[in-house]
């Protein structure tokens, strides 16, 4: 299994402590939240990794290098991150996949048992939920039936009617990333549409029948940093962990 984790943009909302750092390398405590988000992988067993970078891809790739210089990984350039979102960062990515994967945002704090609880889920194909968090509009939110198969996800559904948010950790079958692939293949390559969230691709892949499950994690922590009040909070709750 690989791990796809991706690390390009800009964080304009947590400026000014990006203007001379990638968010992924602001520190919580004694780690940075890209060591953080490594390690929980391969506590896991993964060892196979695939990275899109971007803004200061240097400063993460010396990182990297210095702190796991064994590691396996295989980076991508996204050199023009300012005018994409993540779903051109996947697309990017769709040629070194070769098997099963997880997909990561890299501003995401959690428990390494979230990772666990999806390989150990049953599901294929599912992503992380928390079920307890209070939806509003930034939130990407699921819709799920009564078997938790997730009928819809995305920004704009309403907060009553959602099962929880998606927290950016997904785990995907091969087959399944191979048709998000040509999803986004299209998207991009043909349609120049660039600026999507992914979360667009996985809703067409759910229109046309292809399963998608939500996974309750809400009895483990998670959390993602997007505002310096978010990086306050963090340093409270993760501190220590």
């Amino acid at each position: 299994m690989q791990a796809i984790i991706l690390a390009a943009g800009l964080s304009k909302r947590l400026r000014p402590l990006t203007d001379s750092t990638p968010k992924c390398l602001l520190k919580i405590g004694e780690k940075n939240i890209l060591e953080r988000t490594i390690d929980n992988v391969l506590k896991n067993n993964i060892t196979e990794f695939v990275m899109v970078t971007g803004y200061r891809e240097n400063m993460i790739k010396d990182f990297i290098k210095e702190r796991y210089p064994e590691l396996n990984i295989q980076y991508l350039t996204n050199s023009d991150y300012e005018n994409n979102n993540n779903s051109y960062s996947l697309w990017m990515t769709k040629d070194l996949i070769k098997g099963d994967c997880l997909l990561l945002d890299s501003d995401i704090l959690f428990d390494y048992h979230i990772i666990s609880k999806l390989l150990c889920s049953g599901f294929d194909n599912c992503l992380a939920v928390n079920a307890n968090h209070k939806l509003g509009e930034e939130e990407i939110k699921v819709i799920v039936d009564s078997g938790n198969k997730i009928l819809h996800i995305g920004k704009e559904l309403q907060p009553e009617t959602s099962f929880g948010e998606s927290i950016g950790i997904e785990r995907f079958s091969y087959d399944f990333f191979r048709k998000l692939g040509e999803v986004l293949d299209r998207k991009i390559a043909k349609e120049n549409n660039v600026n999507e969230f992914y979360e667009a691709s996985f809703q067409e892949l759910i229109d046309a029948g292809n399963g998608i499950f939500a996974v309750n994690v809400s009895e483990y922590k998670s959390m993602e940093i997007d505002t310096p009040t978010d990086l306050t909070r963090a340093a409270d709750e993760f501190n220590n962990f």
